[in-house]
């Protein structure tokens, strides 16, 4: 008898733990696990900035990589395919006699316009397409209203959800991945190759990192194992979490969250761990309250669509914000008057992360002091954050240029008294006072 075969295609859910898709696929006798890099990602945006830059190339290979051992550790291999998945997708099914395909799905326009070329293009052939969430702490069909009841305001969602909804379970990695015989995995792409292929370079390493950030599964682990149980960091985690300098201020699990190699059902159901083996604080609570904001922004992403990405995104009546381009070269660059806005632009140039303290400082000096339309710095995070995700980008941005989800009508930071709150001694800005740019940062 023929076995029944699903093709499971790895989109920002490159874990094996906690994947309810990948989970859904391997209830057929066999499973084809793909990964198809995207060349659409890799192309500038109307800003001129390439969308994928060379800080999450890297980070995206090494969690292939490692996806790719942890499928092999379990008899299994991955395919590592580039090009267009509406392309590539229907053509593997019919090799390898693959009746539906399984992927988490995805909210976002541009991931949307993707998830429906491959639909179509898949339903074409007689294949199904099962579109799985897989994103977020809680399950959209667990939320206690419907989506065009969300709340625009946080603290009421909040309320809502800690009351009347539920975390559920989570998955266990499989023990097994048992793909078509005869099947072998790709290589991984060599970094400097598909750079260059991009007109891209990837810049030095640079000791005054917070973290040397590595993908992967087996790495998101390794930092949560540290922060929770090694260092027992998050017991303090809502003290320390404006910090600016070092390894342990804050959780630094952003990067994984967003490549998909740790589910927040995981970070949630550890967090729980915690609080019976060790302490139940606020700082524990505040963990959780911030997966809970990141939920919150995925959601409303699904609430407004493309609307989250326009100029005025949810306030229409908002003022007009301009494109000077030169002023905003030297934001990006880190030569602007304010010295704390400059270090904090140096960190992002040369590490790919910045401090969630940071981000609201220079987006705010951004759009409030500068004047520029808040889509060009989302752009610029974009090209340049590892840990990018297109619902908590822009509705962070949003949110701090008064145009999102803010019930103050003008959410502007003093960035110097932000500076002396929050680096009174001066010791980041000293940090990152040298030129740091000179590197091609296209």
């Amino acid at each position: 008898m023929t076995p029944s075969r699903t093709l499971h295609w790895f989109r920002n859910d490159l874990r094996l733990d906690d994947n309810p898709a990948l989970a859904e696929a391997l209830r057929s006798d066999e499973t084809v696990p793909v990964v198809v890099l995207d060349n659409r990602f890799w192309t500038e945006d109307r800003w001129g900035h390439v969308k994928t830059g060379p800080f999450r190339t890297r980070f995206l290979l090494e969690s292939i990589a490692d996806l790719k051992l942890a499928v092999e550790e379990r008899g299994g291999a991955l395919l590592i395919l580039r090009g267009r998945p509406e392309d590539i997708l229907p053509a593997l099914m019919r090799e390898h006699g693959c009746t539906r395909l399984t992927a988490q799905a995805e909210h976002t326009p541009e991931e949307l316009d993707i998830q429906v070329a491959v639909e179509r293009a898949v339903g074409a052939e007689g294949g199904q397409c099962m579109w799985i969430e897989g994103h977020t702490l809680y399950h959209p069909d667990d939320l206690p209203m419907d989506l065009e009841a969300l709340p625009d305001i946080f603290t009421q969602f909040r309320n809502k959800v800690e009351k009347l909804s539920k975390v559920r379970e989570c998955i266990p990695a499989p023990s097994r991945v048992n793909t078509p015989a005869g099947l072998t995995s790709d290589a991984v792409p060599d970094l400097a190759d598909l750079l260059k292929s991009t007109g891209q370079n990837m810049p030095p390493a640079d000791s005054r990192s917070v973290l040397p950030f590595r993908g992967g599964a087996s790495e998101a682990r390794a930092r949560l194992k540290h922060y929770f149980w090694d260092t027992k960091k998050l017991a303090v985690y809502k003290k320390t979490r404006n910090g600016l300098v070092g390894a342990d201020y804050s959780s630094k699990f952003s990067p994984w969250l967003a490549h998909g190699c740790l589910s927040p059902r995981r970070i949630a159901s550890e967090v729980c761990r915690f609080e019976d083996a060790v302490e139940a604080n606020e700082s524990t609570y505040w963990l959780v309250f911030e997966l809970i904001w990141r939920d919150y922004f995925r959601f409303v992403a699904m609430k407004y669509g493309t609307r989250l990405f326009h100029a005025k995104a949810l306030k229409p009546d908002s003022p007009n914000r301009g494109t000077q381009r030169t002023a905003f070269e030297a934001w990006k660059e880190g030569r602007t008057r304010d010295a704390f806005v400059n270090a904090n632009m140096r960190e992002l140039a040369r590490t790919g992360f910045m401090s969630n303290r940071g981000r609201q400082n220079v987006a705010s000096y951004l759009v409030h002091d500068l004047g520029i339309d808040w889509r060009l710095g989302a752009s610029w995070f974009e090209h340049m954050l590892l840990d990018y995700d297109p619902a908590s980008n822009a509705g962070n941005w949003i949110y701090v240029a008064g145009v999102g989800n803010d019930p103050r009508p003008n959410r502007k930071f003093n960035t110097q008294r932000q500076a002396e709150m929050y680096d009174g001694d001066g010791k980041y800005q000293t940090l990152w006072s040298t030129d740091a740019l000179e590197l091609d940062v296209r």
